[in-house]
This record gives C-alpha cells, sequence and structure tokens, in this order.
C-alpha cells in the first residue's frame, strides 16, 4: 500500500503502532502529548520554550526538548520515512518518562497538556482501536472475528452438515432442493443470531465469502447490523492473516472519510439554525463556556497562520467534553483552509 495522506499505511506498521499506543494507553496520569512533522524539531522546542506552564509540566517538557534534540539527527520510524514523530512524557515515582514512535502518515501538530495521552490523532487517521467484525461464510460454515486494532479478541465457528447433490430415489429434485434452502435459511438465522450477540459496540462489519452465500446471509440482518455491514472481495477460509489485515485497513479508512463526510454534512445543516461557529476567536470564546459539541480540525492545520491558537483550542476542547475530529480528506481539508482550519458545532446558540 502506499504511504501518502490518502491511503493507509502498511499493515507491519499499523501493528507496531497498536503494539506502541497499548503501552500509552496503560499511562493513567498527567501527561504531555507531542506530534511534530520531522524536520520542525527547532520550531516545536521553541514552542515548548515559549509556552510557560506549572513547573510540573515544565520539568517533562524539559526532558521532551533534549529528545527531540536526539531525534534531529536519528528519527526513529516504524514505517519506511518518518513523516511525523510523537513523544509523550509523564513523571511516575518522581522520575520523568519518554515514550516515542516515528511514523510514516502525517499527523496533526500537538502540543498539548492533558489528564492522559492524547491518542486521538493515532485513532481517527491511522484507525486503530477500532472494533471490526469479520465474517466469512459460505452455505454451510462460517467464521465471526472480532478485531480490537490487530488483536482477534473473540473468534466464533458455526457449521452445518449440508448434502451437495440430490442423491437417486428417496424425495424429488424439488423436495430436496426446498428442504436444502430451508436448512440454510435456518443456519444464516442462527448466524446473524450469534452476530447480534458479539456486537457491542462495533464500528464496522465486514462481510465476505465464496459463491452467493454473503448477500444471502445479507437479507437476514437486522436494520441495526446492516448499516454496519460491508461486503468484502477475496475473502476466503483461506486468505492469509496479513491480506485479512490489508482489507480491514483499507475499509477503516473508507469507514473514516464518510464518518467525516457525514459530520461536515451535519454542521452545513446546522448553518441556519445558529448552531456553528467558523471564525477562530468565536470558536475559541464558545471552547471556554462549554458552548462547543464538536471541534472539527484540518489535519493540516499547522499550515496555517494562526496554528498556535488553534493548538490552545485543542488542548482547551481535550480537557472538556468536546469531541475532536480531525479531517484528512483533501477535498474537506480545502474546504477549511477558507474558515482557518477550524470549525465548530455548538450545543447552543451563543451570541
Amino acid at each position: 500500500m502506499k504511504n501518502n495522506s490518502n491511503t493507509g499505511i502498511s499493515p507491519s506498521e499499523w501493528l507496531s503502532i497498536n503494539r506502541f499506543l497499548y503501552e500509552v494507553k496503560q499511562i493513567d496520569t498527567l501527561c504531555v502529548s507531542v506530534y511534530y512533522p520531522y524536520g520542525k524539531g527547532q520550531e516545536t522546542m521553541s514552542l515548548l520554550e515559549e509556552t510557560k506552564r506549572n513547573e510540573f509540566f515544565e520539568k517533562i517538557e524539559s526532558k521532551i526538548e533534549q529528545k527531540i534534540a536526539d531525534l534531529k539527527d536519528n528519527p526513529i520510524s516504524v514505517g519506511k520515512f518518518a513523516k511525523t514523530l510523537c513523544i509523550f512524557g509523564w513523571i511516575k515515582n518522581n522520575k520523568v518518562n519518554i515514550k516515542v514512535i516515528g511514523t510514516s502518515k502525517k499527523l496533526p501538530y500537538v502540543y498539548m497538556a492533558s489528564k492522559k495521552p492524547f491518542i486521538k490523532p493515532f485513532k481517527d487517521i491511522l484507525k486503530t482501536n477500532y472494533d471490526v467484525l469479520l465474517v466469512t461464510l459460505d452455505q454451510k460454515s462460517a467464521r465471526i472475528q472480532k478485531f480490537h486494532g490487530s488483536k482477534i479478541v473473540l473468534e466464533s465457528k458455526l457449521r452445518i452438515d449440508l448434502q451437495g447433490r440430490h442423491r437417486k430415489g428417496g424425495q424429488s429434485q424439488g423436495r430436496f432442493l426446498r428442504a436444502r434452502q430451508t436448512k440454510i435459511h435456518v443456519f444464516f438465522k442462527k448466524i446473524a443470531k450469534r452476530l447480534c450477540e458479539v456486537d457491542l459496540n462495533s464500528d464496522l462489519i465486514l462481510l465476505g465469502g465464496n459463491g452467493q452465500a454473503k448477500t444471502e446471509f445479507y437479507d437476514e440482518l437486522d436494520s441495526e447490523l446492516a448499516k454496519k455491514c460491508v461486503f468484502v472481495e477475496n475473502l476466503s477460509f483461506s486468505t492469509s492473516i496479513n491480506d485479512i489485515e490489508k482489507k480491514i485497513i483499507h475499509h477503516l479508512y473508507q469507514h473514516r472519510r464518510k464518518y467525516v463526510a457525514e459530520i461536515i454534512k451535519k454542521y452545513e445543516s446546522l448553518v441556519k439554525k445558529g448552531l456553528t461557529a467558523k471564525r477562530n476567536d468565536v470558536i475559541f470564546k464558545a471552547l471556554e463556556t462549554g458552548a462547543v459539541d464538536t471541534l472539527i480540525v484540518s489535519a493540516n492545520y499547522y499550515s496555517d497562520s494562526q496554528f498556535k491558537k488553534i493548538m490552545k483550542m485543542l488542548e482547551l476542547a481535550k480537557n472538556t467534553s468536546c469531541k475532536i475530529e480531525f479531517a484528512s480528506s483533501p477535498k474537506i481539508i480545502q474546504k477549511l483552509e477558507l474558515d482557518n482550519s477550524v470549525i465548530a458545532i455548538l450545543r447552543y446558540k451563543i451570541k
């Protein structure tokens, strides 16, 4: 897979980031999170130095500055080339701890002190930490796998004995085919019931298998499951785990683009109702009063003249109940550039 802003990353990098995030999520204390484009280390250090915080955070930031200086000549990357370097710093037992990873993906510029590590850019843009159900089936076998990130956290197999061809003697050909189809129909209902039991909070259901079984099975799903369901081509019981991971990543990227497009559509529908804001100073004040429901930010916002102000807005949003959504689609980024890279959906009208 190509590594650019519109596609995913390689499965090996995806797995490495999943492992890294698993460790970062164990940090349950105040943390400084820094994401910066490779080659922008000096500018990031200047930003850290000019932003004054309390002594606790200053101690962490001092170590992060040292780490940035080290990475300048020897960048870490789990991809072919480091486009973004990500550093997390926190204090445990009076000692500053640092974790760092470099990725081939271009992530938003972030500098934030918050109660926990800020991993939203990874979750949204690299598509980790999502729950995906993968259903592979034919007319007599089914396998349901639940993926959380790169891990299979649940696997269920179902099977029936199904005679493939009509044998001479006994019931007629027509009666045999009707009985066979009824047995398949009952089997598909059983799979659908099992799928309902394991589908707690999945973001996506991928459905594949040889023949027409997947389309026949789809008709057995209730409306809630059907909405999450996407057909996957060239998926069978013999598909390798490496190819499965590629398909999951591909479809998660499509899912994410659709999700962000729906948020933009929602924003546009609320403009006339006065439940949106697009000027940065207005959004900033709305964040301070808790009036922002969703902050929509261009993944390229660091190229905007107001990027330092936007970084403060992100930190303010993170420390309230406001949702943060990063947009990486070139079409949406182009729209956001007209509004200084940020727009907001409000909870209520503001003066």
